[in-house]
């Protein structure tokens, strides 16, 4: 019999990395920057000129090497993309607890939207 262990849905907390919360949410930036990028049919030297990033720094990020890249300059590059980024604080908790860090992509807004008559 296979035996497994159900994750905890942050695969960095399963394997025990210390910074785990930090490093998903990384990951999940860099995943949305690289759905633009290729939704663009953008190189990786255009996107880069773009950021403001190298391109070797670029293509490390996208492929999941984003130590030294910080959160504030992936949402930089959101940013540039033509993305709004929202940072919102959420009301306290009742409990102690530690609260939680998430990022939360926004369908497209209904102002950006075209009427069915184009106007």
């Amino acid at each position: 019999m296979i035996e497994f262990e159900e994750s905890t849905g942050n695969v960095y907390a399963d394997i025990g990395q210390k910074d785990a919360a930090e490093m998903l949410v990384k990951a999940q930036l860099a995943t949305k920057i690289g759905e633009i990028i290729k939704t663009r049919k953008w190189t990786q030297q255009e996107a880069s000129d773009v950021l403001g990033l190298t391109q070797p720094k670029l293509s490390k990020m996208l492929r999941g090497q984003f130590r030294g890249i910080s959160e504030a300059k992936m949402l930089d590059c959101l940013a540039r993309l033509g993305r709004d980024v929202q940072i919102v604080v959420g009301p306290a908790r009742r409990s102690v607890a530690v609260g939680r860090v998430a990022v939360v992509f926004a369908a497209r807004s209904p102002q950006h939207r075209r009427s069915p008559q184009g106007l």
